[in-house]
């Protein structure tokens, strides 16, 4: 699979860009677990056209993630190209176009997923985009707004005339926001529309290796991207990848090998944040983690991990739960 002159090569895993959880750290993290592509957190064109310095960060890029996108949201033509150009200079290998948040305080505005209730205006927007920059550009969507508008198929050959050089589906529409699964069906059918020929990308719902493999077999997508899966399990990509090669699930690691993941993790947020802020930056995390999944009476232990303030706190709960747990299933 290539998008532009970016070569993912085959069964390509992306990771999706997702708010408060696809920092730079957790993106190198990511990469080195075997992500082909990773994607910033959204990057707002009004906040980034107005020098916001805590919006400016997100365009930070390492080399050792690439290929790496950036991702912008907006409802304007012309702040949107702008970020765009700013989004340039940082280098990114992708400028990526949010057409699918759901969350009420930007589709509700009119940007991301609300962008779908507006379509001459997201083809003006992408079409004004792709005509600005010389970087590739891709976008990510939804199937619809709702149930009843779910247009997807022939959003994506408008999408395409604009000039994208791939675009990203997610299985649901935005009244469905997370609720109910995602519907491939759809996604699928854009993949073999005859008229299509940039990559499509599949996302919704894929959380286990052999999950993955039958989404790529049925319904014939170029890459799959991992959004919540990836939360609290970076690993993931490394199990995945094992599989898509191997046709074999990874066995598991020990229960610390986990643990100390984790950890890195938070000291990472740490280091960035300051101690206060980090350990919030992590705790969605640790509460989406399965590794903790089955360990018996562990509720008390989870509530007390959530609520710690110091990473002395942290890691005193975290070493208790190893030292009674080590060979506990790790749920992975």
């Amino acid at each position: 699979m290539k998008i532009g002159n970016i070569d993912l090569g085959k069964y390509p895993i992306f990771l999706a860009p997702m708010e408060d959880v696809t920092d730079r750290s957790f993106r190198l993290l990511c990469k080195q677990f075997g992500a082909d592509m990773v994607y910033t957190e959204f990057v707002s064109s009004d906040a980034l056209i107005r020098n916001i310095s805590k919006t400016k960060e997100k365009l930070d890029v390492a080399d050792e993630e690439r290929p790496v996108a950036i991702q912008i949201y907006g409802k304007e033509v012309i702040p949107m190209v702008e970020a765009a150009q700013i989004c340039e200079e940082a280098k990114p290998d992708i400028i990526d176009i949010n057409f699918g948040c759901p969350v009420k305080k930007i589709a509700g505005k009119g940007a991301g997923a609300g962008m779908l209730r507006n379509i001459p205006l997201m083809l003006e927007i992408t079409r004004e985009i792709v005509k600005a920059v010389n970087t590739p550009v891709t976008v990510k969507t939804r199937l619809g707004w709702d149930h009843d508008s779910r247009i997807i198929v022939a959003l994506a050959e408008q999408l395409q005339d604009c000039g994208i050089a791939a675009l990203s589906i997610h299985g649901r529409t935005r009244a469905q926001i997370y609720t109910g699964e995602s519907d491939w069906t759809l996604i699928g059918e854009v993949k073999n529309n005859p008229h299509m020929y940039i990559p499509i990308i599949g996302n919704g719902d894929i959380t286990t290796p052999k999950h993955c493999r039958e989404h790529f077999d049925k319904y014939g997508v170029d890459g799959i991207m991992i959004g919540r899966g990836s939360i609290g399990r970076p690993w993931i990509f490394r199990e995945i990848r094992h599989f898509l090669q191997t046709g074999e699930e990874l066995p598991p690691e020990p229960f610390s090998w986990y643990l100390n993941i984790l950890k890195k993790q938070a000291i990472q947020s740490i280091e960035r944040l300051g101690e206060r802020r980090g350990i919030l930056h992590i705790r969605r995390h640790l509460a989406i983690t399965p590794i903790f999944k089955g360990i018996p009476n562990f509720k008390q232990t989870r509530v007390a991990m959530l609520r710690a303030e110091t990473v002395k706190d942290l890691f005193e709960i975290m070493d208790n739960v190893k030292n009674d747990h080590f060979s506990s299933e790790t749920g992975s």
